[in-house]
């Protein structure tokens, strides 16, 4: 087993196909297939199921690619070996919402970063969740706690959330009502509005709480925002605003592999100190 014979796995499982792993990798995809038929043949186990046209790894496969991450993790160490950097060294990646990490993370990621030049950090945001056990993150903080899954998980804060609505309106038509799409009905936030019947006459979706706040900001519209998010809205006399009985989690996963490397319990006591100076009550 070689560094090369590594890479042909992680490709194949990120890929999902020879062919698409051949063209990653710059090699053909007879060479893939006869690689993988090698490797699997000297480790005596199954790497990846063909389901409908894709190679879906097996846990054998998730076993051996926690032992990839690490040792590329160590590759990246041995790089900066000479170079005289001082304290933990990684590349990690983050996951996370966007406006977490724009309004909670980024604001104390250059003082991170300065501090420990042997750390490189990507951000990786959007509204759909990553897969965690694919090792698509290094880390992620999420709203809701998985259901299952092998990688560590703690609880940052709980949220406050607060419903907006224009305290005056005399409109020919109701306020526009923002909301989650459905697959985030199981939310606090869509929960409430279920239970208020606002959530049927919704005519404006969106997964990204930003987007939500311009249009509650217009005083033409009603929904629910997080505490982080609500700043000056709190104290705007045109919109009446009502706490939430129930507060949304927010919770901290990181990968089984990873959590007793220093570079990375670095990295997770810089997370909590980040929510800890946007709810310093809550900590």
């Amino acid at each position: 087993m070689n560094w090369d014979d590594l890479r042909i796995i992680a490709a194949v499982r990120d890929e999902g196909t020879y062919a698409a792993a051949g063209a990653r990798l710059r090699i053909d995809e007879t060479t893939v297939a006869r690689r993988m038929a090698r490797i699997q043949a000297s480790l005596g186990v199954a790497l990846f199921n063909a389901v409908d046209g894709t190679r879906k790894p097996t846990t054998h496969c998730e076993a051996v690619l926690s032992h990839v991450h690490a040792i590329a993790r160590h590759v990246a160490e041995i790089g900066h070996v000479g170079k005289m950097v001082q304290g933990p060294i990684g590349k990690f990646r983050l996951a996370s919402t966007t406006s977490i990490a724009e309004q909670i993370l980024a604001p104390h990621s250059a003082s991170l970063l300065t501090a420990n030049p042997g750390l490189s950090l990507e951000f990786m945001t959007s509204r759909g969740n990553v897969n965690f056990s694919r090792w698509e993150a290094d880390l992620a903080i999420r709203l809701r706690k998985p259901d299952k899954g092998d990688f560590t998980i703690t609880k940052l804060v709980d949220m406050r959330l607060y419903f907006f609505e224009p305290a005056v309106w005399s409109g020919a038509i109701d306020p526009l009502v923002c909301r989650f799409p459905e697959e985030l009905d199981h939310t606090p936030d869509a929960r409430y509005l279920a239970a208020r019947g606002l959530d049927a006459k919704a005519r404006f979706k969106t997964g990204d709480y930003r987007v939500m706040r311009e249009l509650i900001k217009s005083h033409a519209a009603m929904g629910v925002l997080p505490d982080y998010l609500c700043g000056n809205l709190l104290k705007d006399v045109k919109l009446r605003i009502t706490p939430l009985p129930t507060r949304r989690d927010v919770w901290l996963l990181v990968q089984n592999h990873l959590k007793r490397d220093p570079a990375t319990r670095l990295l997770i006591e810089w997370v909590r100190d980040c929510f800890a100076r946007t709810w310093p009550a809550e900590q």
